[in-house]
């Protein structure tokens, strides 16, 4: 990488050369500045913000709590009360200090709608119990999954706030596997862990894909948990879909030695830690199981343990030298 004194010098040539002018100089330094400044505001979670979430976690606890331990004797308005009432009055104070132009109260909204996302939920399924439906079923949570998800997301368009986002993709992807669930129905033509194992691949793609798009602009933040969940979450089901000697998937262990090399390669692409590790972990993984099913037997464990040791030496030093030489400021 380009040292500072370099980097001046290639400007000053440009200059000389007359292909920059000043102005677009400045104009690149100002949205490089604010960019930048954006994203380190929202890296940065000082003791304020951290004890903002914890007390709205704990205030919803409490509800919890206080639900739990008097139930019986509690009448349908109590509980509505308690639940959603409390909830959509966390969410209303969180909009409230939304519009507030007082810069001191950022962090303020984001813990009410903490405290409003995690309660309200339990009271619409105190709504939805109360009206006889059936709450467990995929239809009702399909229900009240697509409700809380249209409320967030159109929050967050709405004030773009980071948490706002954050639920808005837990609230989707609850959605998405209730629903997808409620089509289906007792109709699979095919094992039920497999169906729910595709559909993890196919959330965690989302997740990457979100992460990509987060990684360059004000929601940054959520970028390295998009990523981390997203590829811990792929190359974790791709893993399981191998399976196990006897029954092991042929097309999973040939195709998954690319999907970590893959993700390894991306790590140096987007600059992500997560992958790295996450990559390197499963590869390792990946290397004790196919040992263990092709060559225990022919080898013996012993020399099949020192093989998949070596090789894990080796993933160990590619992984140390790719975070040292294209990750080391990240």
């Amino acid at each position: 990488m380009e040292t500072k004194e370099e980097i001046l010098q290639y400007i000053k040539t440009l200059a000389e050369q007359k292909v920059i002018t000043k102005d677009e100089l400045n104009k690149a330094f100002d949205a490089g500045s604010k960019v930048k400044s954006n994203v380190a505001l929202t890296k940065k979670l000082g003791m304020a913000e951290i004890l903002c979430y914890i007390g709205g976690a704990i205030i919803s606890l409490g509800i919890s709590i206080l639900l739990w331990q008097n139930w019986s004797t509690l009448g349908f308005g109590t509980k509505v009360l308690a639940t959603l009432g409390s909830g959509v009055a966390a969410y209303i104070v969180g909009v409230l200090f939304s519009i507030s132009s007082d810069e001191g109260t950022g962090t303020a909204d984001s813990a009410f709608y903490l405290i409003s996302a995690l309660v309200i939920p339990i009271g619409l399924w105190v709504v939805f119990d109360n009206a006889g439906f059936d709450v467990s079923s995929y239809g009702s949570q399909s229900l009240i999954s697509g409700i809380l998800l249209g409320t967030y997301l159109l929050s967050y368009f709405v004030f773009r706030k980071n948490i706002l986002a954050l639920f808005s993709i837990i609230f989707a992807t609850w959605s998405f596997f209730s629903f997808t669930n409620f089509l289906v129905g007792g109709t699979l033509y095919f094992d039920a862990w497999k169906f729910y194992m595709y559909r993890v691949l196919v959330v965690n793609i989302a997740y990457m894909l979100l992460g990509y798009i987060f990684a360059k602009d004000e929601r940054a933040s959520l970028s390295g948990f998009l990523y981390g969940f997203g590829i811990f979450g792929f190359l974790g089901a791709a893993f399981v879909l191998g399976q196990w000697k006897p029954n092991q998937n042929i097309f999973w262990e040939l195709i998954y030695p690319g999907l970590v090399f893959g993700a390894l390669f991306l790590s140096v692409h987007i600059k992500s830690k997560a992958f790295l590790t996450f990559g390197t972990l499963y590869l390792m993984a990946y290397i004790l199981k196919i040992t263990s099913e092709y060559f225990s037997a022919s080898l013996g464990w012993p020399l099949a343990l020192v093989i998949a040791g070596l090789a894990m030496i080796g993933g160990g030093y590619m992984s140390h030298s790719i975070k040292k030489k294209y990750l080391a400021g990240q």
